[in-house]
Order: structure tokens, then C-alpha cells, then sequence
């Protein structure tokens, strides 16, 4: 899910690059996001363990659009008197394909990455970008075997790559980017509870990206040179409960707390994006096709200028002969 977030600017000129670097702390699409743990969630309501057991495999696909519409402004602060000043509407579709990959490597120890396929489409400039996303790989830890009447606590950590266009490398009047521009690291812990028919889960996590020094874009009259992007701290939480054997309903909200985003230019000057708060309510049904197989679809929408409007969301295993969960 992308989002167009609200930034302040610390800089003497050209406040437009802060509205690029704020994008680009967006929720990435290889987030651990309310949709990944739900499908761990319905695991964990049916066997004893929420992770693959040793050997196991898994493959799933997911189906993720978004639509983002916002004000941007371009000014020009010369001693403190505004010279120019623009307003730009943006309206940016995103869609991404997913494919997920998960391994038991031991009954408490799964080892997964996820490689998104991403399209971007801005209708108010006529540009639009597609290929590989940020490639991530995850390592989900289950401490203690998952006892039923008791809460079940994975611990995971994420490394998001940066295989995606960066969008300190393209040129911002005429190309979209796919990725972060960043390496990033992410920490953190999920639980979950039966109550049945209801499971209660939340999540929490930390990410802190990477400083990306050495660039050469052109912002204005000015060469970009170095981006701080802070850390990011995310939690979420809310239900799923059991209409039947073959139907599920979840709800959940997801916060999300982005540190200020500092760039720096060749002229020594700086420009800064504020810290901010960013939330997103998600309602999902899980329909059971199959004794081993459900489908989740869902729809999310944006709850403060930080996200998206509203987002789309599906996602299923893939039943590979030789490459199956069960």
C-alpha cells in the first residue's frame, strides 16, 4: 500500500523535493502488514503450530491496489518571502502482484521472501512505471509451541532490499519509481488468541532504513546528494471471527509513526519532512475453498492523510505438485 504524506520544509528553496522523499517513507509493499497476519492468524485457529513444520514449503500469490489523490506545493523561499508557488493534484493507482515463498526450516523456524511485481500509474501527469519491486526475505521464530487457550507470540525480523527504481535516481518531472531507494531492517512481534469463535491478534514492529549517500539528482537548482530517511514504527491489531467452518471475518487498524526524512544538496543546505502519524482500517473475508486452501479478499481505507484512499486486496496459496503446505 503507497501513500502521500503531508510534509514541512526546513530548506531555503525548491520545498517540492520534500514532497518526493516524504513518498518514499510510504508503507512499503513488503511491509508486515494486517494482511500477512491474518493468514497467519487462520493458520493458527486450525493446527498446533502458526509456522510450517520442518521441510514444509509454501508458495501464495497476492493482488494488492491502491489509489492515492493529493495536493502537492512547489514554492520557492528566498529570506523568508515565498517567490513562487504551485499547486499540483496528484491521483497515483498502484498495483502490485506478489509472490510469496516460505520454508520450514524447522518446526519453530520458518524462512520466507516475497517478491512484489509493481505498476504505477499517475493520470494527472500521464506517467507510469512497472517492474520489480523491493525484494524482501523473513525469518518468523515461534518461541513456545502454540498450546490452544493460550496466546501464540512469533517473533519475526525483515531485510528489505532495494531492488526497485529508487526515486533519488530517476527524473521527478518525468518517471515514477517501483521501490524505497534504501536497504532497511525490521524488527518485531505478533500474538495471537483463540476465543472461539474469535482470534484477537496484533503486531508490532520497528524498521530502520539505511542512509543513502552519494546521489547526483537534480532538484531545482539543486543536486541531491545524500538522504536520511529515520525509522518507522508500526503496530496493529483487531480480530477475525468465525461465521462458519468456511467463512471468516477480520477487522484491523494499522498505525504507523515515520521519523523526519532529512536531504541534503551540494550546496550544504538541508531539507527536512516531518515526522508524522499514518493509519489504515482493513476489513477482510477468508473463504475456505478447500480443506487446505483459503482465500482472503479485503478492503482497506485510509484514516489521516498518510494513506491511501482506499486499497483492494487479495491474496491465495499456489499448489504446486512437489511445493505444498500439506
Amino acid at each position: 500500500m503507497v501513500f502521500a504524506m503531508a510534509t514541512s520544509v526546513h530548506a531555503q528553496e525548491n520545498g517540492a523535493s520534500v514532497d518526493e522523499a516524504r513518498e518514499a517513507l510510504s508503507k512499503q509493499e513488503d511491509d508486515e502488514g494486517s494482511e500477512e497476519q491474518l493468514e497467519e492468524v487462520f493458520q493458527a485457529a486450525e493446527q498446533n503450530y502458526s509456522l510450517l513444520e520442518a521441510g514444509r514449503h509454501s508458495l501464495n500469490y497476492s493482488f494488492n491496489y491502491s489509489y492515492s489523490g493529493d495536493q502537492r506545493l512547489d514554492l520557492e523561499v528566498v529570506n523568508g518571502q515565498v517567490r513562487n508557488l504551485d499547486v499540483t493534484p496528484s491521483a497515483t493507482h498502484n498495483f502490485t502482484n506478489s509472490f510469496s515463498y516460505d520454508f520450514g526450516f524447522k518446526d519453530n523456524l520458518t524462512i520466507g521472501t516475497r517478491i512484489p511485481l509493481v505498476s504505477k500509474f499517475d493520470t494527472q501527469e500521464e506517467l507510469n512505471a512497472n517492474g520489480v519491486g523491493d525484494i524482501s526475505v523473513t525469518t518468523r521464530w515461534q518461541p513456545n509451541p502454540h498450546v490452544p487457550g493460550t496466546m501464540s507470540t512469533t517473533l519475526f525480523s525483515t531485510l528489505s532490499t532495494k531492488t526497485g527504481v529508487s526515486p533519488f535516481e530517476i527524473d521527478v518531472n518525468r518517471q515514477l519509481s517501483t521501490g524505497s531507494g534504501y536497504y532497511s531492517i525490521a524488527g518485531g512481534a505478533s500474538v495471537s488468541k483463540v476465543l472461539d469463535p474469535v482470534v484477537l491478534f496484533g503486531s508490532g514492529s520497528l524498521r530502520y532504513n539505511h542512509t543513502v549517500k552519494d546521489l547526483n539528482q537534480v532538484r531545482g537548482a539543486r543536486l541531491l546528494e545524500e538522504v536520511d530517511p529515520g525509522f518507522t514504527l508500526s503496530s496493529s491489531g483487531g480480530f477475525s471471527y468465525s461465521l462458519s467452518y468456511d467463512i471468516s471475518l477480520s477487522m484491523s487498524v494499522q498505525l504507523t509513526y515515520s521519523d523526519e526524512t532529512v536531504l541534503r544538496f551540494n550546496d550544504g543546505t538541508e531539507a527536512a519532512a516531518s515526522d508524522q502519524m499514518s493509519g489504515l482500517i482493513n476489513m477482510s473475508l477468508g473463504t475456505r475453498v478447500s480443506d487446505t486452501t483459503i482465500v482472503n479478499t479485503s478492503v482497506g481505507f485510509g484514516l489521516t492523510r498518510g494513506a491511501p484512499d482506499f486499497s483492494v486486496g487479495f491474496s491465495m496459496p499456489i499448489n504446486i505438485s512437489g511445493l505444498s503446505e500439506s
